[in-house]
């Protein structure tokens, strides 16, 4: 298991870099985890867009779905001229039929619903789905190839009934959209003391910290966090790597 982030800022894309993607590959799969703007352009800095599997979706905000059609455009580019025969599979809930309908490009990207009743395999990977408390139909997703799993929380607030779907995973990727003194609740995101505390009360080894605002030092993020957390820390960053490569 490899994941990479390809973006993770919160609302819009800094410069140059992207909102929440995060790149899954194992055993010659290769998954993207939300397609946010900017997620298509700094991909390509990772692999071939054609030998992309799949894109697995969280929910229909701008900021995790922003690049889904260009990233369709490019699997109607790359089997027009025979780079693939495989069209794109893009998951996502049902929870809002309107959003879920407009997915689908046939013959080139093909839409597949996932809900929290049951796993999805894709590939090595067993996908897991729980529902987050967001002004709109969300899924955190758990991820295991048997061996290592992690959870992305994508956006929520804080949310103790998360907590049994999460523990005891090794990687916990959690949305940090305000500081600790901040209210978060309110715009259905957390901030750096619940998103320590979730990770705490979840029992998991790492904690990154994403979904990251657009105003204040970053690195406060991660000292307050520290103050509920006892694990190991890390920001988010474009190419971040999970498991450290040696």
């Amino acid at each position: 298991m490899k994941l990479t982030i390809i973006g993770y800022w919160g609302a819009y894309p800094g410069k140059n870099e992207g909102t929440s993607a995060y790149l899954l590959e194992g055993e010659n799969t290769k998954i993207l985890l939300d397609c946010g703007s900017g997620a298509v352009a700094r991909l390509q800095n990772h692999i071939n867009l054609a030998t992309l599997d799949a894109v697995v979706l969280s929910h229909y905000h701008h900021d995790h779905v922003a690049d889904i059609g260009v990233l369709q455009y490019s699997r109607v580019v790359d089997m027009n001229l025979k780079g693939t025969t495989e069209p794109l599979h893009i998951y996502a809930h049902k929870d809002d039929l309107m959003e879920f309908n407009r997915l689908g490009k046939k013959p080139y990207a093909e839409v597949f619903s996932y809900n929290s009743n049951g796993p999805l395999s894709i590939g090595p990977f067993t996908f897991s789905f729980q529902k987050t408390n967001h002004p709109v139909p969300c899924y955190a997703m758990k991820i295991t190839d048997g061996s290592k799993s992690f959870v992305y929380t994508a956006d929520t607030t804080y949310d103790e009934a998360l907590i049994p779907f999460i523990q005891g995973s090794d990687l916990l990727i959690t949305e940090t959209s305000f500081y600790e003194d901040q209210e978060a609740k309110t715009y259905g995101h957390m901030n750096s003391k619940e998103a320590g505390t979730l990770a705490e009360k979840s029992d998991v080894q790492h904690l990154i910290l994403s979904h990251l605002p657009h105003f204040g030092s970053h690195n406060q993020l991660v000292e307050e966090a520290k103050k509920y957390f006892s694990g190991n820390i890390q920001l988010a960053a474009s190419d971040l790597v999970w498991p450290k490569e040696n």
